[in-house]
């Protein structure tokens, strides 16, 4: 008898994700602990996921809840606006050659990211969401430009030239 139906089926989702990762890991050469292969992390990632799945699948059946904690509804409207604005994130990064939108580059990637994603939750605050993407983007700057010499369009290609 089920007696978290919310603990159920996250289990359940986190057990098949993490199975199919470590299955799909075994396509690459996993290698030792000392001289790890690409597919390694991956395979160790996804057993761990699966047997926490497993155990959160477990404690669903034992751990006694008061009204079974049942499955809401599904939620749409974060699901379209964190897809969205990861789908905007790209578009923006790499352009759109095909309809000839150039790109935009990475700190005008991330303002529409946060923005876009932001809008998601309950309440938007547009000072907050400006601030936060202004700390991203000062962040992924100087970790993936600065520190790990990445070459991706920073600016729109209109300033850089």
């Amino acid at each position: 008898m089920i007696k978290s139906q919310k603990d159920f089926f996250s289990g359940l989702m986190f057990t098949l994700v993490g199975g199919a990762f470590a299955w799909g890991a075994t396509n690459y050469n996993i290698g030792t602990g000392a001289r790890m292969g690409p597919g390694y992390f991956p395979l160790l990632l996804g057993i761990f996921l699966a047997v926490l799945g497993a155990f959160i699948t477990f404690y669903s059946l034992v751990e006694h809840t008061e009204d079974g904690e049942p499955v809401g509804k599904f939620a749409w409207k974060p699901i379209v606006y964190i897809l969205g604005a990861n789908l905007i994130f790209g578009v923006l990064l790499g352009g759109l050659p095909s309809i000839g939108l150039p790109p935009m580059g990475l700190i005008a990637g991330i303002y529409a990211l946060v923005i876009v994603a932001s809008k998601a939750g309950e309440t938007f605050n547009l000072k907050e969401v400006l601030i936060l993407a202004t700390v991203l983007a000062v962040g992924s700057y100087l970790a993936f430009i600065w520190a790990l010499k990445l070459q991706m369009p920073v600016w729109p290609a209109f300033i850089t030239g």
